[in-house]
Order: structure tokens, then sequence, then C-alpha cells
């Protein structure tokens, strides 16, 4: 007989789902590591800030030219055109700080220190006969002109970057310009995804009557990379509850996270809900969705997570990107680990049924209007069409048909 986890009741809403699997979370323990090694340059991409960091010096550390050309005492050229005597030049790096005197100048590249005694840079483009010691200055220019003044961007003690932010190539430069030396982060769990079916077959094989090519590993590999989250293990496994159970034990152990596909409904057949009713601490649920109702989600006493989701490729796809995409984003600490719901008009009507949250692969036009990608009536199964998908629309239980000029939320998964 099936533990109560197992019983049968009733569907459960998707929000009511994705509060159950973010309360099984617990965020990975972080690590320090330094910015100076380059062996951790991989970790550090698309690892999630475990600590806010602060501005360690003001940004920028000194007034600097923003561009080339010589630095001036701004009163020096307010009857330009004039010469100015040029005492040397500054270049990028140098701690050299020259005296300017009245009618002096000084050559200087972009981000050199400004002299102390100049208040405005002279571009390179608005002067002209330099000789070795004189320079004519064309144009007037004003205090402050091309001029970046110290701690304008951030002043020394600023928040640069916030727990929960992920760092992307910006973020770290930031953070290394801001003098941070370390940083407090949790990188990327380790995730095993488990492909069962008695079905499939590796692609480009010989197909026997029955048979189809196994798609579902490319699938989740590829929406994990997409999420910056790279599957650390493939495997595929036999419909044998033993050698289902074996793998499950195995890569529990090893890994933060489980992902698996195919076996999931009720039926004789499906092997991966049979195995997982010995787990106590794994549920079977059906999501008032479509497509993806069947899953199995919980923790398996070797003590990773497991997402058991539908074998139909798109039910599989709706499932992660619904529920395990955020939990995993949770797991890593992501401050926002929903994708962000945005509002796109209908160009092509549809139906839906009622009861459920119709979750529909569309692509959009240039103008963010949004058209189904496969058939509303025949969504799990439309591998075709769903490789088209830039998104998924999401019309609500109480919705039954969504016609042209409706504005529906959407999730927009690529630009």
């Amino acid at each position: 007989m099936a533990p109560d986890n197992f019983s049968g009741t009733g569907p459960v809403s998707p929000g009511e789902h994705l509060r159950s699997v973010l309360r099984l979370v617990r965020p990975l323990e972080p690590v320090q590591l330094s910015l100076a090694d380059p062996a951790n340059f991989a970790a550090l991409h698309g690892a999630v800030l475990a600590q806010d960091v602060a501005a360690a010096h003001p940004l920028p550390l000194w007034e600097n030219s923003a561009m080339d050309g010589y630095a001036v005492r701004s009163a020096d050229t307010a009857n330009a055109p004039v010469d100015l005597q040029v005492l040397g030049v500054v270049p990028a790096g140098s701690g050299a700080d020259p005296v300017l005197g009245p009618g002096q100048t000084v050559r200087i590249m972009t981000g050199a220190p400004l002299p102390s005694s100049a208040d405005a840079v002279v571009r390179v483009e608005d002067t002209s006969g330099f000789h070795e010691t004189t320079v004519r200055i064309n144009v007037p220019v004003a205090p402050g002109r091309d001029v970046r003044r110290a701690g304008e961007d951030r002043a020394a003690g600023a928040p640069v970057a916030l727990a929960g932010d992920p760092l992307t190539a910006a973020r770290l430069s930031a953070l290394a310009a801001a003098g941070a030396a370390s940083l407090l982060v949790r990188t990327a769990p380790k995730i095993a995804v488990l492909i069962t079916g008695a079905e499939l077959r590796t692609p480009g094989s010989t197909l026997s009557r029955g048979q189809i090519p196994e798609s579902n590993s490319l699938l989740l590999a590829g929406l994990l990379a997409e999420s910056g989250l790279p599957a650390a293990t493939v495997e595929h496994s036999p419909d044998d509850p033993e050698l289902v159970r074996a793998r499950l034990d195995a890569l529990g152990v090893g890994h933060d996270a489980v992902i698996s596909t195919g076996g999931v409904g009720p039926g004789e057949y499906d092997v991966m809900r049979q195995v997982l009713e010995r787990e106590p601490g794994v549920r079977a649920v059906r999501v008032a969705i479509r497509p993806g109702a069947p899953q199995c989600v919980g923790r398996l006493r070797a003590g990773a997570l497991v997402f058991a989701l539908p074998g139909n490729p798109v039910s599989a796809a709706v499932g992660f990107e619904l529920f395990v995409r955020p939990a995993l984003r949770a797991l890593q600490g992501h401050a926002n680990p929903r994708r962000p719901v945005l509002r796109s008009t209908v160009l092509r009507g549809w139906k839906s049924p009622p009861g459920r949250l119709q979750v529909l692969p569309v692509v959009f036009d240039e103008h963010g209007g949004c058209a189904p990608a496969v058939d509303a009536a025949s969504i799990s199964h439309s591998v075709g069409g769903f490789g088209a998908a830039q998104g998924y629309a999401l019309i609500g239980p109480d919705t039954t048909a969504v016609v042209p000029g409706d504005t529906v939320d959407v999730l927009r998964l690529q630009p």
C-alpha cells in the first residue's frame, strides 16, 4: 500500500505546489573565493552572492581624465585660442602629480590621474600646433570638463552588490574595481539528470514499432545550461524498479538535486513513481496545470532533492520552468528565483481547459505580441512546434477561450 504522500489526493494549484517545493529547499553552504585566482573564474561566473558587498574605496579612486588631451587650469583657456607651455605627460597608471602654474599644461591620457592643480581637460582634437614644449588650445573649457570625479560612481562604503545577486560578468568586474579581494558565494549546485522510458532509443538509431528517439536528456541538460546550472551527470535507466532504485541511491549521495523524466503517472508501468513510493520524503502530486500535471517531488533518503517530471518533452519542460528552475535558483540563494511575468497581446486565439492553468508555448512578433507555437489541444507531445517556442503564455483556470487582442501573462524565455 502506498504511503499517505502517494494517496492520490485531488489536484493542487500551481502556486500551492511551488510554495511546497520551495519549502523543501535549504540553500547551499557558501564558500569564499578569491578574485585574484584564475582557477576560480569559472566557479565565480554564475555564482550567487551570499552577503552584501560594499565598495572598499571610492569609484573612481581619484579624479582622472575621461579623454586623451591636456590637463589645464580652466581659467587659462578663457581667451582661447591660446598657447600653453607643456611640462610633460601623465600616462594612465602614473603616480605623478605635476604642479601647473599659470599658462602651463601637461599631456594626459584617458584614465590618468588629474594633476591636483588642474581642474579640466581639453580634448586632443580641440588642440593644434603641438610642439615639444607648447600646444595651442583652440576652445575654452569649463571647470570639470572631461574629468571623472573621485567617488562619483560609488563612495567608499556604498553598496555595490547584495546577497542574492547573481555574479554576471559585469557585476564581477564592478566588484573587482570596487576593491573586493574575495567573495562569499554559493556556486552552482551539482545536478543529475536521469532519463527513463522503455520506448526510448538513442537519436539516430533505427526504430522499431513503438520506439521513439530519446530527447529529454538534451532537453534537460540544455534547460539547465540556459539557466546557468550545467548538469553534472546525465544518465539513462531501463524501466526496471531495482535499476532505477539503485541509480537514485547513487545519484542522491553525490548530487544536490536529481531531475528525472518518465514514469510518474499512476499506471502499472510507471516505474519512477513506484520506486519513489518507498521514499518517505517524496510525495506525488497532480498539479492543476496543462500540460505536466503528474509529478513527484521531495528529498531522497540519500540526501538530494528529487524532481520527477513526466516523460513528454513539453510537459517536462513546463514542469522544469514552473517548479524545478525556481527551486534550483533558491538552492543557490537567488534573491528572485522566479522569472518575471510580462504582458503580451494575443495575435491568434486558442481554447483553454477550465479548472487548470494552461501553459502554452508561444512565439513573439517584433512588437512583443504572442501566438501559439503548438496546437493548444495537444501541447504535451507537440515537440516539433515546441522547438520554436520563445515563451509560455499562462492562462488561468477561469478562462476557456483566448481571442486576438486579449492581453495575457507570459514567461519570456529568450529574446
